[in-house]
C-alpha cells in the first residue's frame, strides 16, 4: 500500500529482470504459480514445498544408484535398457549375482537378531497362512540379506530377478521382502527392470510416498477408460490402505514350480484414490531417455484375481496405449498414490532434459 519514493518496491518488474539475466547465462529455473505474492501467503509456501520436490528428484536421480540383483528372466526383452544412457545421467547401476544374495541368506543363522527381528516384522506386516508358517525362515532371511547387500552397496533403489532362479534355487517368493523396502521408500522392481526401479524412484523423491511398479495389464470390459493393473504381490502397504494385507504363493509360477517353492506373494486389493504413473525408457537407437507421465484414479471396483489388484481409470487411456505401443515402451509403469505431475514434470523436462510426453 505504501508506494512513496521511499517506501515502494519493485518485484513485480525485478523478477523480471531476474529470469531474463537466468535466461541469457543458460540457467534453468522455476517460475512461482504468481508472479508476485506476499512472504506470508499459503501460495509462497506450496511453491516452496512444489520446488524441494523438484530439488528431490533433480539431485536425487543425477547421483542415484540402483541395485541390480540378477538377470532379467529369459524371454523378458522389455525389461532391457541401456546402462550407458543411464549414466549419462549420473544413474549407476550396481549389479550383482542372485547366487550372492541367496548364499548369504542361506548362513544367516537362526538366533541372528536381525533375522528374528525382520521374522517378527513380517508377522506384524501381513498375515501368514498357518499352512506357510514353516517358510517364514526362507522369507526373513532372504529379506535381510537383500537389505544388508543394499546398505553395503548404498543402493536408493533395486531391480530384483524375483523369478524363477530364486523358488526353484532357494525356495520362495521375494515379493514381501519388496513390499517392506517399499514401504520403507527404497522402491523394488520385480523381473531386474532397472528403468522401472528409476521410475520408481523419481515418483517417491517427487512424492514422499512409496511407489509400486505394476503392468498395464488387462482392460475392464467395455470401459476404454479404465484398465486393470496388477502385479504378483510386490505393493507396498500404503496402497492397500485398511485392507489387510496376507502372503500367499504366487499364482502362475505356483502351478508349475509348486506353491511350496512360491510363497512370499502380497495379495491384497489396491484402496481407491488418486495416482500418479511414470515410466522412463532408455531409447539406444535415439541415443535418448525418454518418458511418459500422467495422472488417474484407482477405482473401487471389485476384481477377482490373486495378487496386488488396482483397477484404474485415466482419462482418453486409448490414446495413452497408442502413445506406449507406438513409442516402444514397456508394459510396467510406476505409480504412487496422490497426485505427482507438476513436480515430475519440470524436474523432467526443465532440469533434466529428457524426452517426456505428459497425457492429459
Amino acid at each position: 500500500d505504501k508506494v512513496d519514493l521511499d517506501s515502494r518496491r519493485d518485484a513485480f518488474c525485478g523478477k523480471i529482470s531476474v529470469c531474463n539475466n537466468l535466461y541469457q547465462y543458460g540457467i534453468p529455473f522455476t517460475d512461482t504459480t504468481l508472479h508476485t505474492y506476499s512472504i506470508y501467503s499459503k501460495e509462497l509456501v506450496e511453491d516452496i514445498n512444489k520446488f524441494a520436490g523438484i530439488c528431490r528428484v533433480v539431485n536425487g536421480l543425477r547421483h542415484c544408484r540402483i541395485g541390480q540383483i540378477g538377470t532379467r528372466p529369459l524371454g523378458f526383452n522389455t525389461c532391457r535398457c541401456s546402462e550407458k544412457l543411464l549414466q549419462k545421467y549420473g544413474i549407476t547401476v550396481v549389479p550383482a549375482d542372485l547366487s550372492e544374495v541367496i548364499f548369504a541368506a542361506q548362513k544367516i543363522a537362526d538366533n541372528d537378531p536381525e533375522y528374528l527381528e525382520k521374522a517378527k516384522a513380517i508377522a506384524d506386516y501381513a498375515k501368514v497362512p498357518e499352512a506357510y508358517v514353516e517358510k517364514m525362515p526362507l522369507v526373513a532371511k532372504f529379506a535381510v540379506a537383500v537389505e544388508r547387500w543394499r546398505k553395503a552397496n548404498d543402493c536408493d533403489a533395486l531391480a530384483i530377478q524375483c523369478w524363477d532362479s530364486l523358488e526353484q534355487n532357494y525356495g520362495c517368493a521375494a515379493c514381501v521382502a519388496m513390499s517392506m523396502l517399499g514401504d520403507k521408500l527404497v522402491p523394488c522392481a520385480c523381473e531386474t527392470d532397472i528403468a522401472g526401479a528409476v521410475s520408481m524412484y523419481a515418483l517417491t523423491l517427487a512424492s514422499g510416498r512409496s511407489s509400486a511398479l505394476m503392468d498395464w495389464n488387462n482392460n475392464f470390459a467395455e470401459d476404454r477408460q479404465k484398465c486393470v493393473c496388477t502385479h504378483c504381490g510386490n505393493f507396498p502397504r500404503e496402497f492397500v490402505g485398511n485392507s489387510d494385507l496376507k502372503l500367499a504363493p504366487l499364482g502362475v509360477l505356483g502351478r508349475t514350480l509348486g506353491k511350496v517353492h512360491t510363497f512370499g506373494a502380497v495379495c491384497a486389493k489396491v484402496s481407491g484414490g488418486d495416482f500418479t504413473y511414470f515410466r522412463i525408457s532408455t531409447d539406444d537407437a535415439k541415443g535418448c531417455i525418454k518418458a511418459y507421465l500422467g495422472e488417474g484414479l484407482i477405482t473401487d471396483d471389485p476384481y477377482g484375481m490373486d495378487g496386488c489388484i488396482a483397477v484404474t481409470q485415466v482419462p482418453e487411456l486409448q490414446k495413452l496405449m497408442k502413445h506406449i505401443c507406438k513409442n516402444g515402451f514397456e508394459h510396467h509403469v510406476a505409480a504412487c498414490r496422490g497426485k505427482a505431475q507438476e513436480i515430475l514434470r519440470d524436474a523432467i523436462e526443465n532440469y533434466l532434459g529428457w524426452d517426456l510426453y505428459v497425457h492429459e
